[in-house]
């Protein structure tokens, strides 16, 4: 059979009208207008209760999303319990979601990641950015772990389980579903193996660095692929310095600082696991003469620092995020500056720090401006010099600000002007 043939024998196993097989939500008068500029989230209160009452929906439906005046929007699943109620998957009201539809979508995020890495160790799926909202899939070689994050998707797991026996071919997938994002939707956490054997460490590749981290312990979903295009900035920074690599987790900073030329790196963690696997990963690049790891409060460990003089050339703070939720926005800027203004206080003059945020709650200028503040506090000028993001296999939707979470800049921080 030839591709052409294939690609029209495949399409024609996943769509065929069914508008009448599936139940509808109707949206009230003049709030289709996001959703027909791009948008794919529909919240309750853009829904027309009395129509289409969301208590007659049952958690993770598959419904047709329509305008007022009954034009189709698209398909979507739906949570009558979510602020977002629902989230379109397709605007082609003929698609049926299903698994051939699920690995279409995956065939497309995978063509892109192939053309953006020579390895298989990336993101593969980023939720509404690749179409399939509620899902991420990391690939480290011929191991998957997932995430799922919605009633929707979690329906949908079959689905998205035999598709990925379609698309690629892989020992094993494991779910990491214990995002606190999930009690949103009413759904319990869990790790389980999806198929397969269970793995004991994931290994990642990094161009010539080799990382491994344990398969089910591990944080988030066992690696943090959207810092890498950030890490490779590393080498214009750190030859012959010192480096400092707070809330390191398994090393991945402060192990490539040492590997392009760093004089030194120490990884500093408060997780005990994640300190012995900075050790591991460093005696693995052949560089534990350089790295130095410490299970330690990043913040207790800085005080010690300030009181004993240290001074480090070049300090990355990446912490986990300090604003989960909109209400803690004024207490996370405040945490995030108080350890930028703590980090400066042992960074030497002139020294580079890469300060970054994984909250989606704060914005770039947020973030710069938290670095500026805290160095005018210590009476020190903040020069910018890069301005940081997440990798490209973490891509974004132009209509979803809330995708592009990870932010960053790298600045020189020097005595006031």
């Amino acid at each position: 059979m030839s591709t052409e043939t294939q690609n029209e024998y495949e399409l024609s196993e996943y769509t065929g009208d069914h508008s009448d097989d599936l139940p509808v939500l109707r949206l009230r008068k003049r709030e289709e207008r996001r959703i027909k500029a791009g948008h794919v989230w529909v919240f309750s209160n853009e829904v027309d209760t009395k129509l289409t009452p969301l208590k007659s929906f049952q958690p993770g439906e598959l419904v047709m999303i329509e305008a007022a005046n009954t034009q189709p929007l698209g398909v979507g699943y739906i949570n009558p319990h979510s602020l977002i109620c629902a989230r379109l998957i397709t605007r082609n009201i003929k698609s049926r979601i299903g698994r051939r539809f699920i690995a279409q979508r995956l065939r497309q995020a995978l063509e892109l990641r192939q053309e953006l890495f020579s390895e298989d160790y990336y993101r593969w799926v980023f939720g509404e950015a690749d179409g399939l909202p509620g899902l991420v899939l990391d690939r480290y070689g011929d191991t998957l772990v997932g995430q799922i994050t919605t009633a929707g998707m979690e329906n949908l797991r079959p689905d998205v389980e035999a598709a990925i026996g379609k698309v690629v071919t892989v020992k094993a997938l494991i779910w990491r579903n214990t995002s606190g994002v999930r009690k949103l939707e009413n759904l319990p956490e869990y790790t389980q193996i999806g198929f397969g054997e269970e793995p004991e460490l994931l290994e990642i590749h990094e161009g010539n660095l080799r990382f491994q981290v344990s398969a089910l312990t591990g944080q988030k979903t066992g690696w943090f692929y959207d810092q890498r295009a950030n890490r490779s900035r590393l080498g214009a920074y750190i030859q012959d310095k010192s480096v400092l690599d707070l809330f390191s987790y398994a090393g991945g900073w402060g192990i490539t600082a040492a590997a392009q030329g760093a004089s030194c790196a120490i990884c500093v963690d408060a997780s005990a696991p994640a300190i012995e696997q900075v050790e591991i990963n460093a005696q693995l690049n052949q560089q534990q003469d350089k790295v130095e790891a410490v299970c330690s409060d990043v913040f207790k460990y800085l005080r010690q620092a300030r009181a004993g003089n240290r001074h480090f050339d070049v300090i990355i703070v990446d912490p986990p995020a300090f604003i989960k939720k909109a209400k803690d926005k004024r207490a996370g800027l405040e945490a995030y500056q108080r350890v930028f203004s703590m980090a400066m206080q042992v960074l030497s003059k002139d020294g580079i720090l890469f300060a970054c945020s994984c909250s989606s709650h704060l914005e770039d200028h947020e973030l710069q401006m938290a670095v500026q503040r805290a160095a005018r506090h210590l009476d020190r000028q903040a020069q910018f010099l890069e301005l940081l993001q997440q990798s490209p296999d973490h891509p974004v939707h132009p209509m979803i600000p809330q995708n592009r979470y990870l932010k960053g800049v790298i600045a020189r921080v020097g005595a006031t002007f």
